[in-house]
């Protein structure tokens, strides 16, 4: 992989931490939404990531982070988290409470999503770190070039 290779590399890995970090804010965002379009509370998003590799049978159908090329990171799904239980919290004073005075929230735990953030956060800013390695690389050769 050449230094191309490491850019597209690179900047697929960003984008990937990028949506990553949006699905968390939508996730907070919606923590404490009880009735949804759908009906029902809101659930958790969860993102799924692959890497690009040409053989892989979703590479092509869902969405590339870097054009043209077989390295870098594949965004697989955007799903929702249906593993992790809903909470019944007793309120009966809510608009959405049930006979017994339940009312049924979202499966987003915050513990959870800021581990996310900061995960994808740490994720970003290696990524980071290996473009500015990059560009330097590209740099000295361009200084030994002109030599």
């Amino acid at each position: 992989m050449g230094l191309i290779g490491a850019i597209s590399a690179t900047a697929s890995g960003l984008q990937a931490q990028r949506v990553r970090m949006d699905v968390v804010a939508g996730n907070v965002a919606n923590i404490d939404t009880t009735r949804t379009a759908e009906g029902g509370p809101y659930t958790r998003k969860v993102v799924r990531f692959a890497a690009a590799d040409q053989s892989l049978p979703f590479a092509q159908a869902v969405q590339k982070f870097q054009p043209g090329g077989t390295t870098g990171v594949v965004l697989t799904s955007v799903s929702e988290d249906n593993t992790t239980p809903t909470r019944l919290v007793y309120d009966p004073s809510h608009l959405d409470a049930d006979a017994d005075g339940y009312v049924e929230l979202p499966n987003v735990d915050m513990v959870t999503e800021m581990t996310d953030l900061t995960s994808a956060n740490r994720s970003y800013q290696a990524n980071v770190t290996v473009l500015n390695a990059v560009k330097q690389m590209a740099l000295r050769a361009l200084d030994i070039g002109n030599r």
